[in-house]
């Protein structure tokens, strides 16, 4: 597993308006879509090509074209949607799929209650979308779905994370695949607190999003 941090003036001013709690939902929305895009654009700067040929009008170019099958956009369900226009604004021929987790808040682990996934991944790059990996367990098991489908890249997309769950994610994947596993970030934060919240963090990015429930 890689780690990117997009260590950006642009990524650290939205972030840091991000994290206010002063920002409204709205705010709150239009920002998260604009730092997806920032963060996007570092995630897919491995994706499959194909070399092409084409005509200008002054003559002939070489150049390259994203490869088939299209990449996969996967939104970990609900915070995960707050997140897809950003991405599907750099990738609009990719297909979404999506998985939906909740996590139990006394023992903090996460179990799968939507899965809307192609059966054969074998070949394709994938890129979840989740705005906070605190503990990992989500993460891995999205990655686990994923790999048992053949993908042969999983790129996380993540508004911020958490020491605690970069390191569960390299335990559990700590080659190069397949498939091969990058995290990509705006922040590595603190620490996790005792409820598995990241520290300092933003708070919960799917109330800050949608509104509490």
């Amino acid at each position: 597993m890689r780690t990117l941090l997009a260590d950006h003036p642009l990524v650290a001013h939205k972030l840091t308006l991000l994290r206010d709690e002063r920002s409204d939902t709205a705010t709150f929305r239009s920002l998260a879509d604009e730092l997806v895009t920032l963060l996007a654009y570092e995630a897919t700067r491995e994706v499959q090509v194909t070399e092409v040929t084409v005509t200008t009008p002054v003559g002939t170019a070489a150049g390259t074209k994203l490869a088939q099958p299209a990449p996969l956009i996967v939104p970990v369900l609900r915070a995960g949607i707050g997140m897809l226009d950003g991405m599907t604004r750099l990738l609009p021929m990719a297909s979404v799929g999506f998985v939906g987790m909740v996590r139990d808040e006394e023992s903090l682990v996460a179990s799968t209650y939507a899965n809307r996934l192609p059966s054969d991944l074998t070949g394709r790059d994938t890129f979840v979308l989740d705005p906070m990996l605190a503990t990992g367990g989500t993460l891995v098991t999205v990655i686990g779905l994923l790999a048992d489908r053949g993908a042969a890249s999983v790129t996380a997309i993540c508004l911020l994370a958490a020491p605690e769950g970069l390191a569960r994610v390299e335990e559990a994947y700590p080659g190069d695949g397949p498939p091969s596993v990058r995290v990509v970030t705006g922040a590595v934060d603190e620490r996790l607190n005792d409820k598995g919240y990241i520290v300092p963090g933003l708070g919960d990015a799917g109330d800050r999003l949608f509104g509490e429930i």
